[in-house]
Protein backbone atom coordinates (compact mmCIF):
# COMPACT_ATOMS: atom_id res chain seq x y z
CA UNK A 1 0.00 0.00 0.00
CA UNK A 2 1.45 3.32 -1.07
CA UNK A 3 1.86 6.26 1.26
CA UNK A 4 -0.91 8.13 -0.56
CA UNK A 5 -3.40 5.34 0.11
CA UNK A 6 -2.34 5.12 3.75
CA UNK A 7 -3.12 8.80 4.17
CA UNK A 8 -6.50 8.33 2.46
CA UNK A 9 -7.42 5.40 4.68
CA UNK A 10 -6.33 7.32 7.79
CA UNK A 11 -8.42 10.33 6.75
CA UNK A 12 -11.52 8.18 6.25
CA UNK A 13 -11.00 6.46 9.60
CA UNK A 14 -10.81 9.85 11.32
CA UNK A 15 -14.02 10.94 9.56
CA UNK A 16 -15.81 7.75 10.64
CA UNK A 17 -14.58 8.20 14.22
CA UNK A 18 -15.93 11.76 14.30
CA UNK A 19 -19.25 10.83 12.70
CA UNK A 20 -20.09 7.72 14.76
CA UNK A 21 -21.60 9.61 17.74
CA UNK A 22 -23.79 11.66 15.39
CA UNK A 23 -24.86 8.59 13.42
CA UNK A 24 -25.73 6.65 16.58
CA UNK A 25 -28.01 9.41 17.86
CA UNK A 26 -30.27 9.12 14.79
CA UNK A 27 -31.60 5.59 15.48
CA UNK A 28 -31.88 6.48 19.18
CA UNK A 29 -34.31 9.24 18.23
CA UNK A 30 -36.78 6.78 16.70
CA UNK A 31 -36.68 4.12 19.43
CA UNK A 32 -39.96 3.37 21.27
CA UNK A 33 -38.43 3.22 24.77
CA UNK A 34 -39.03 6.03 27.25
CA UNK A 35 -35.29 6.51 27.80
CA UNK A 36 -32.37 6.64 25.40
CA UNK A 37 -31.33 3.19 24.25
CA UNK A 38 -29.08 1.81 21.53
CA UNK A 39 -29.81 -0.18 19.49
CA UNK A 40 -33.51 0.72 19.45
CA UNK A 41 -36.06 -2.07 19.86
CA UNK A 42 -38.51 -0.66 17.36
CA UNK A 43 -39.43 2.40 15.34
CA UNK A 44 -41.55 5.43 16.21
CA UNK A 45 -41.73 9.11 15.38
CA UNK A 46 -43.38 9.86 18.71
CA UNK A 47 -40.42 11.86 20.02
CA UNK A 48 -40.36 14.17 17.02
CA UNK A 49 -44.08 14.77 17.58
CA UNK A 50 -43.39 15.47 21.24
CA UNK A 51 -40.84 18.08 20.26
CA UNK A 52 -43.09 19.90 17.79
CA UNK A 53 -46.06 19.83 20.20
CA UNK A 54 -44.14 21.08 23.25
CA UNK A 55 -44.51 24.82 23.83
CA UNK A 56 -41.20 25.17 25.67
CA UNK A 57 -39.20 23.42 22.94
CA UNK A 58 -40.77 25.53 20.20
CA UNK A 59 -40.26 28.75 22.18
CA UNK A 60 -36.57 27.93 22.65
CA UNK A 61 -36.24 27.08 18.95
CA UNK A 62 -37.86 30.33 17.82
CA UNK A 63 -35.67 32.27 20.24
CA UNK A 64 -32.58 30.61 18.74
CA UNK A 65 -33.78 31.36 15.22
CA UNK A 66 -34.32 35.05 16.01
CA UNK A 67 -30.95 35.40 17.72
CA UNK A 68 -29.25 33.50 14.89
CA UNK A 69 -30.74 35.67 12.14
CA UNK A 70 -29.87 38.91 13.93
CA UNK A 71 -26.35 37.70 14.77
CA UNK A 72 -25.83 36.54 11.18
CA UNK A 73 -26.84 39.92 9.77
CA UNK A 74 -24.73 41.90 12.24
CA UNK A 75 -21.68 39.63 11.94
CA UNK A 76 -21.86 39.68 8.14
CA UNK A 77 -22.20 43.46 7.87
CA UNK A 78 -19.48 44.18 10.44
CA UNK A 79 -17.27 41.38 9.10
CA UNK A 80 -17.54 42.68 5.54
CA UNK A 81 -16.54 46.19 6.64
CA UNK A 82 -13.61 44.84 8.67
CA UNK A 83 -12.44 42.67 5.77
CA UNK A 84 -12.64 45.59 3.35
CA UNK A 85 -10.66 47.74 5.75
CA UNK A 86 -7.94 45.11 6.12
CA UNK A 87 -7.64 44.41 2.38
CA UNK A 88 -8.34 47.76 0.75
CA UNK A 89 -7.23 50.19 3.44
CA UNK A 90 -4.26 50.65 5.70
CA UNK A 91 -5.78 51.15 9.15
CA UNK A 92 -3.40 52.03 12.00
CA UNK A 93 -2.75 49.04 14.23
CA UNK A 94 -3.67 46.56 11.53
CA UNK A 95 -1.92 43.67 13.29
CA UNK A 96 -3.75 44.49 16.50
CA UNK A 97 -7.09 44.48 14.64
CA UNK A 98 -6.35 41.08 13.12
CA UNK A 99 -5.45 39.74 16.56
CA UNK A 100 -8.65 41.09 18.07
CA UNK A 101 -10.71 39.54 15.28
CA UNK A 102 -9.25 36.11 16.08
CA UNK A 103 -9.79 36.70 19.82
CA UNK A 104 -13.21 35.01 20.19
CA UNK A 105 -11.75 31.84 18.67
CA UNK A 106 -8.59 31.79 20.78
CA UNK A 107 -10.15 32.75 24.13
CA UNK A 108 -11.87 29.78 25.83
CA UNK A 109 -15.64 30.10 25.54
CA UNK A 110 -16.09 29.50 29.25
CA UNK A 111 -13.95 32.57 30.05
CA UNK A 112 -15.81 34.64 27.47
CA UNK A 113 -19.13 33.40 28.87
CA UNK A 114 -18.25 34.49 32.41
CA UNK A 115 -17.13 37.92 31.18
CA UNK A 116 -20.30 38.40 29.13
CA UNK A 117 -22.47 37.33 32.04
CA UNK A 118 -20.86 39.85 34.39
CA UNK A 119 -21.29 42.66 31.86
CA UNK A 120 -24.78 41.72 30.68
CA UNK A 121 -26.04 41.26 34.23
CA UNK A 122 -25.15 44.88 35.02
CA UNK A 123 -26.72 46.10 31.77
CA UNK A 124 -29.89 44.06 32.18
CA UNK A 125 -29.27 42.10 28.97
CA UNK A 126 -29.27 38.63 30.53
CA UNK A 127 -31.95 36.47 28.92
CA UNK A 128 -32.83 39.11 26.31
CA UNK A 129 -32.80 38.75 22.55
CA UNK A 130 -30.51 41.79 22.28
CA UNK A 131 -28.03 40.20 24.68
CA UNK A 132 -27.95 36.89 22.83
CA UNK A 133 -27.64 38.58 19.45
CA UNK A 134 -24.74 40.72 20.69
CA UNK A 135 -22.91 37.77 22.27
CA UNK A 136 -23.39 35.53 19.25
CA UNK A 137 -22.28 38.31 16.93
CA UNK A 138 -18.98 38.44 18.80
CA UNK A 139 -18.57 34.66 18.46
CA UNK A 140 -19.50 34.56 14.77
CA UNK A 141 -17.58 37.66 13.68
CA UNK A 142 -14.19 35.95 13.08
CA UNK A 143 -15.75 33.41 10.72
CA UNK A 144 -17.57 36.14 8.82
CA UNK A 145 -14.35 38.15 8.46
CA UNK A 146 -12.39 35.12 7.23
CA UNK A 147 -15.07 34.21 4.66
CA UNK A 148 -15.19 37.72 3.20
CA UNK A 149 -11.39 38.04 3.33
CA UNK A 150 -11.06 34.88 1.23
CA UNK A 151 -13.52 36.27 -1.33
CA UNK A 152 -11.74 39.63 -1.49
CA UNK A 153 -8.33 38.04 -2.00
CA UNK A 154 -9.69 36.05 -4.95
CA UNK A 155 -11.07 39.24 -6.50
CA UNK A 156 -8.84 41.23 -8.85
CA UNK A 157 -8.74 44.84 -7.54
CA UNK A 158 -7.79 46.01 -11.03
CA UNK A 159 -11.44 45.58 -12.03
CA UNK A 160 -12.54 48.04 -9.37
CA UNK A 161 -9.79 50.47 -10.41
CA UNK A 162 -10.94 50.19 -14.02
CA UNK A 163 -14.46 51.13 -13.00
CA UNK A 164 -13.18 54.13 -11.08
CA UNK A 165 -11.03 55.22 -14.04
CA UNK A 166 -14.21 55.22 -16.12
CA UNK A 167 -15.78 57.77 -13.79
CA UNK A 168 -17.47 55.61 -11.17
CA UNK A 169 -17.25 56.75 -7.58
CA UNK A 170 -15.68 54.46 -4.98
CA UNK A 171 -19.11 53.54 -3.64
CA UNK A 172 -20.59 52.82 -7.08
CA UNK A 173 -17.54 50.80 -8.11
CA UNK A 174 -17.95 48.71 -4.97
CA UNK A 175 -21.69 48.16 -5.51
CA UNK A 176 -21.52 47.40 -9.23
CA UNK A 177 -18.17 45.62 -9.52
CA UNK A 178 -16.79 44.35 -6.22
CA UNK A 179 -19.96 43.38 -4.39
CA UNK A 180 -21.33 41.00 -7.06
CA UNK A 181 -17.96 39.22 -7.15
CA UNK A 182 -17.63 38.75 -3.40
CA UNK A 183 -21.33 38.07 -2.80
CA UNK A 184 -20.81 34.28 -2.51
CA UNK A 185 -18.27 34.89 0.25
CA UNK A 186 -20.69 37.22 2.03
CA UNK A 187 -23.49 34.65 1.74
CA UNK A 188 -21.19 31.95 3.13
CA UNK A 189 -20.27 34.27 5.99
CA UNK A 190 -23.95 34.76 6.85
CA UNK A 191 -24.63 31.02 6.79
CA UNK A 192 -21.65 30.21 9.00
CA UNK A 193 -22.56 33.00 11.42
CA UNK A 194 -26.13 31.71 11.68
CA UNK A 195 -25.15 28.13 12.39
CA UNK A 196 -22.52 29.20 14.94
CA UNK A 197 -25.15 31.24 16.75
CA UNK A 198 -27.82 28.56 16.53
CA UNK A 199 -25.56 25.77 17.86
CA UNK A 200 -23.73 27.77 20.54
CA UNK A 201 -24.20 26.33 24.03
CA UNK A 202 -21.56 27.52 26.52
CA UNK A 203 -22.16 31.27 26.33
CA UNK A 204 -25.93 30.70 26.03
CA UNK A 205 -25.87 28.72 29.27
CA UNK A 206 -24.48 31.73 31.18
CA UNK A 207 -26.52 34.58 29.71
CA UNK A 208 -29.94 32.89 29.61
CA UNK A 209 -32.72 33.05 32.19
CA UNK A 210 -36.04 31.31 32.82
CA UNK A 211 -37.86 32.96 29.92
CA UNK A 212 -35.07 33.81 27.48
CA UNK A 213 -33.22 30.64 26.55
CA UNK A 214 -31.91 29.12 23.34
CA UNK A 215 -32.42 25.59 22.08
CA UNK A 216 -28.99 24.34 23.28
CA UNK A 217 -29.74 25.76 26.75
CA UNK A 218 -33.07 23.92 26.79
CA UNK A 219 -31.26 20.73 25.83
CA UNK A 220 -28.89 21.14 28.79
CA UNK A 221 -31.89 21.43 31.12
CA UNK A 222 -33.45 18.24 29.79
CA UNK A 223 -30.16 16.36 30.17
CA UNK A 224 -30.34 17.19 33.90
CA UNK A 225 -34.03 16.52 34.52
CA UNK A 226 -35.56 14.46 31.70
CA UNK A 227 -33.17 12.35 29.65
CA UNK A 228 -35.72 11.27 27.04
CA UNK A 229 -35.44 10.43 23.33
CA UNK A 230 -36.80 13.92 22.60
CA UNK A 231 -33.21 15.06 23.13
CA UNK A 232 -32.04 12.65 20.44
CA UNK A 233 -34.75 13.92 18.10
CA UNK A 234 -33.70 17.54 18.67
CA UNK A 235 -30.03 16.63 18.21
CA UNK A 236 -30.87 14.89 14.93
CA UNK A 237 -32.76 17.95 13.68
CA UNK A 238 -29.86 20.21 14.68
CA UNK A 239 -27.43 17.95 12.84
CA UNK A 240 -29.62 18.00 9.74
CA UNK A 241 -29.81 21.80 9.88
CA UNK A 242 -26.02 22.08 10.25
CA UNK A 243 -25.44 19.74 7.31
CA UNK A 244 -27.87 21.69 5.11
CA UNK A 245 -26.22 25.00 5.98
CA UNK A 246 -22.71 23.65 5.38
CA UNK A 247 -23.74 22.14 2.04
CA UNK A 248 -25.35 25.45 1.06
CA UNK A 249 -22.18 27.33 2.01
CA UNK A 250 -20.06 24.86 0.02
CA UNK A 251 -22.35 25.17 -3.01
CA UNK A 252 -22.26 28.96 -2.84
CA UNK A 253 -18.47 28.90 -2.51
CA UNK A 254 -18.08 26.64 -5.55
CA UNK A 255 -20.36 28.85 -7.63
CA UNK A 256 -18.35 31.88 -6.59
CA UNK A 257 -15.07 30.14 -7.51
CA UNK A 258 -16.48 29.07 -10.87
CA UNK A 259 -17.68 32.61 -11.58
CA UNK A 260 -14.26 33.98 -10.68
CA UNK A 261 -12.56 31.48 -12.97
CA UNK A 262 -14.76 32.58 -15.86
Amino acid sequence: MTGHRVVDVYAWLVCVFLMVPTIIIIPMSVGPDRFLQFPPRGFTLEWYGAYFSDRDWIAATLFSLKAGVIAAILATVIGTMVALSLVRGRPPGRRAIETLVVGPIVVPHIALAVALFLVFDRLGLTGTLVGFAAAHTVLALPFAVFSVLAALRRFDPALEMAARSCGASRWRAFLNVTLPQILPGIASAALFAFIISFDEAVVSFFISDIDGKTLPRKMFEDIDYDLSPVLAAVATLLTALSVVVLLAAHWIGRRGAARGAV
